[in-house]
Order: structure tokens, then C-alpha cells, then sequence
């Protein structure tokens, strides 16, 4: 659906097909004044889905705000990504115990709590805000997930060797980048995409401290961004703690999503 269809569909409450079937609806005065008001936030580069307070994610709904990252069609790929490995080597696995890692909306979160039958998750974020969004979206959706504010891993009620599987969609934006970024991620906040001076310092921290969180044998799965698939493997080699299962590209056939697995401490 294209950013016009999700606006008139928001303001006549109706469905996509139900735009064209009655395409010579007349608005009334309130409608038309909320319209004119976010085609003039829209113009300036406000994302419209700050907009309207909501996002679509893997067919699911989602309240936003704008102390929020706005969910991208790519983290779906992780989110099937995470899904497929469940189905595929956890299948015996009688409660998937899976962290998700700066949660933010809690689009990951909720997806595969929702998706993934014999789950359990926990869910992560530094933001106070997006522990409070994300705790209403897991109610929207009807799903119970712990939600605890912490950065990444610093907090006491994670316990060590716990999870089958940690992923995260962590910042990767080079903190120089950020300036130059299109108008629209501007408004988003700076915290969810400031990843230090080489946008790896997220992965440094996930790589490294993630093993004393997994079981034997658990996987991390995370999102990359564009062209730093080489220098994330690299982390990974010279940690050695972890083999590389998958790499899942994009739609534009760019590296998106790596998946690795703990090594055993004899491996």
C-alpha cells in the first residue's frame, strides 16, 4: 500500500479496495482539514508514519511514536529468517527461548511471538519510551513477551546460558553518516541509529558478549547494513566463538541478514 492509499484509507476508515470503489467520495470539512494537515507534516519529510501513529510489520499492526525507529520491510527478512530456522533446527525444541536485542517497536519481538507457537521471548531496549510502546504493541497483537529496559545485556534478570537464539536489528549508521542521511530519518531517533564512528559498534558488543547469554550450540541472527557484510565477519572470525550458518540477502540482493551459531567450548 502507497503512502497515499495508507492516508485515505486512515481517514475514510476503509480498505485499500474500497478506495477505488468510491473514488468520488467527497471528504467532509474534518476530514479534509486532517488530510491537508499531513500532506503539509508529509511535505516537510515527517515519515507518515509518525504521522499517524501506526506502522504495517510482517501483516501485523503497530503504534509508533517519534521516539521510535519506524520498522523497515528489510527487518522482515530477519524476522523470516529467524522464523525459518526455528522450523528447521529447532523443531524439536519444546520451548524456543529467544532475546531480542534494542526491540524498540517490539516489531521483532511480537512477530515471532506470534509466529513461532512454542516460544518464549524476552525483549530488550535502552529507551524507557520504546519499552512503553512495545509493551502496548504486545498487547495489540495478543501476545505476552518480558519486556525490560537494559543496554543490550546490562541487566541482572538475563540469565547466562539461557536462549536458543538472540537477535537483534542493532544501529549501523556511522555516527558521520547521520547528517547525511535523507530528510526523513532525521526525525527518527538519533539513539537507534548512531552505531559509532564505523557504525560497528553494536556488533563488537553483540559478538562478544552474547556467548555467555546463549546455550551450547544457540545462534545470534542479526541485520547488517548496506556493505558491511565483510567487516561484520570479521568480528565474528577474530572472536572466535561463533561459525557462520547463512547469509540472507535483500530484496536489492544485498547482504542483510547474517545467522551464526556458537561454537561448542570444545569445538
Amino acid at each position: 500500500m502507497h503512502e497515499g492509499e495508507l492516508l485515505f484509507s486512515e481517514i475514510l476508515n476503509c480498505k485499500k479496495v474500497d478506495l477505488y470503489l468510491n473514488r468520488d467520495m467527497l471528504l467532509d470539512k474534518p476530514k479534509s482539514t486532517f488530510a491537508a494537515s499531513v500532506l503539509r507534516r508529509r511535505i516537510k519529510g515527517e515519515p507518515i508514519q509518525y504521522i499517524l501513529g501506526k506502522t504495517e510489520f510482517m501483516g501485523l499492526e503497530f503504534k509508533i511514536d517519534k521516539n521510535i525507529f519506524i520498522p523497515r520491510p528489510e527487518t522482515e527478512i530477519l524476522v523470516e529468517a529467524v522464523i525459518e530456522l526455528v522450523s528447521c533446527v529447532m523443531c524439536q525444541v519444546s520451548c524456543v527461548n529467544i532475546l531480542d536485542i534494542g526491540t524498540g517497536s517490539g516489531c521483532i519481538a511480537v512477530s515471532l511471538a506470534k509466529f513461532i507457537a512454542n516460544s518464549r521471548i524476552t525483549a530488550t531496549d535502552i529507551s524507557k519510551e520504546a519499552i512503553k510502546i512495545s509493551r502496548q504493541n504486545a498487547l495489540l497483537n495478543n501476545v505476552s513477551i518480558n519486556f525490560l529496559p537494559s543496554d543490550l545485556f546490562d541487566t541482572y534478570n538475563l540469565i547466562p546460558n539461557t536462549y536458543n537464539l538472540i537477535v537483534s536489528n542493532p544501529p549501523y549508521i556511522a555516527t558521520r553518516e547521520i547528517e547525511q542521511l535523507q530528510p526523513e530519518l532525521q526525525y527518527e531517533p538519533r539513539i537507534a541509529l548512531d552505531a559509532g564512528p564505523d557504525g560497528l559498534d553494536f556488533y563488537r558488543r553483540l559478538i562478544k558478549e552474547s556467548p555467555a547469554y546463549l546455550r551450547e550450540d544457540g545462534f545470534l541472527v542479526m541485520e547488517m547494513g548496506f556493505k558491511q557484510k565483510d567487516a561484520v565477519l570479521d568480528i565474528f572470525q577474530d572472536s572466535g566463538n561463533f561459525q557462520i550458518i547463512d547469509l540472507v540477502k535483500d530484496y536489492n540482493g544485498i547482504d542483510r541478514v547474517v545467522v551464526a551459531q556458537r561454537k561448542k567450548k570444545n569445538g
